[in-house]
Order: structure tokens, then C-alpha cells, then sequence
């Protein structure tokens, strides 16, 4: 198994994930006291859009990574994509 590639910002991706953390943990709060639930499900279509985010900009690390400094055989490259893209889905 390869290690996550280098991302241009990795700090930028911790405080991403951070924040979706934190937005999480809020939602729990809202559960636990009783909130509205068409605001529960806002909030956690946030924290999922955040997660994604975060899981796209990866994906297209290891994209970039695999075209571009590994040159990979381009069908390698295709099955490893798609394990990645089929996750998220």
C-alpha cells in the first residue's frame, strides 16, 4: 500500500479535517439536546461535503502524483483511480 501522496498544502487538509471534526461534534450536541432535525441534516451534509473535499483533493494528489512523477503504467494508474473514486461513492 502506498503512503497518502505529498499534497501542496498538507496543513490546509489537517485543518479541513479539523473543522469537519469539530462540525461533527456539534451535530452530536444537537442530537443529544433535541434539535430541529432539518438542522441536524444540514449540519451533517456539511460535514460530508467537508469530508469530500478533503477526499477529492487526495484523489487528485494521487492522480497527479501517479501521471506525472511515478509514470505508472496508465492501466495501473486506471484500476487505482477508480478503488479511490468507487470509496467515495
Amino acid at each position: 500500500m502506498k503512503t497518502l501522496p505529498a499534497v501542496a498544502d498538507q496543513r490546509a487538509i489537517v485543518a479541513r479535517l479539523n473543522r469537519a471534526n469539530g462540525q461533527l461534534a456539534a451535530v452530536a450536541r444537537m442530537v443529544d439536546v433535541g434539535r430541529d432535525c432539518e438542522e441536524i441534516v444540514g449540519q451533517l451534509a456539511a460535514v460530508s461535503k467537508a469530508v469530500n473535499s478533503v477526499a477529492f483533493t487526495i484523489v487528485f494528489a494521487s492522480l497527479k502524483q501517479c501521471l506525472v512523477e511515478e509514470r505508472t503504467d496508465a492501466q495501473d494508474v486506471t484500476a487505482r483511480l477508480q478503488k479511490l473514486l468507487l470509496a467515495l461513492a
